[in-house]
């Protein structure tokens, strides 16, 4: 069965269409008006080999918040309606690794709700050409929100915030990648006691 959404998110602030596609193979296809985000989505899909196509636009002139907050909502709505049921689901994923100076650690539990833990230092005030770095906690705290999903995100050490917030990026791909897999020992059965992960 085809793991697969689509997302349409249109308001006053920003107009947003998602594809993802769990069982791909890294395609991209990613038009946002900010750069900086586009690069890190095209790092997301990448290298947790999701098929990805962003069509974003957004009220830009004021500044980049809402457009990469509603991105974060789209992508994790996207990721819950494409696990649908979560039966078979391995449910947890985590990764560790470097880039250049930086360590980063992201650990993900699809289990059907939200928790974001963001143990980040180093990142506020900082720009990376004109994307402000505080916006990549507002990312993820949303696609955690919408995905339903516990993600703690753990930056060791580090200094580059471009190396601090791709390897953050890379590191969630990478957890989402391995979250997301289907487990054949499972049998179809959702990983849970109570039975369910979508209540």
């Amino acid at each position: 069965m085809p793991r697969r959404a689509r997302i349409e998110r249109s308001t006053k602030e920003t107009q947003i269409g998602l594809e993802l596609d769990l069982d791909g193979a890294g395609e991209r296809d990613l038009h946002t008006p900010v750069p900086f985000l586009s690069h890190m989505l095209d790092a997301f899909a990448r290298h947790g080999l999701f098929d990805l196509t962003v069509r974003a636009a957004g009220d830009v002139e004021i500044d980049a918040h809402h457009t990469v907050e509603d991105v974060g909502l789209a992508l994790g709505a996207a990721f819950q309606d494409a696990l649908g049921d979560r039966a078979g689901l391995v449910r947890y994923g985590s990764a560790t690794l470097p880039m250049d100076e930086v360590l980063v650690t992201a650990a993900v539990d699809f289990c059907g709700r939200a928790a974001f833990v963001w143990n980040v230092a180093g990142l506020d005030g900082k720009w990376v050409g004109g994307f402000d770095c505080e916006l990549a906690k507002e990312f993820w705290a949303a696609f955690a929100s919408r995905a339903a999903c516990n993600l703690h995100v753990v930056v060791h050490h580090g200094g580059n915030a471009h190396h601090m917030i791709e390897a953050i990026f890379k590191a969630c791909a990478r957890a989402c990648d391995a979250a997301t897999r289907v487990d054949p020992r499972l049998a179809g059965a959702v990983p849970s006691t109570k039975g369910t992960l979508t209540r």
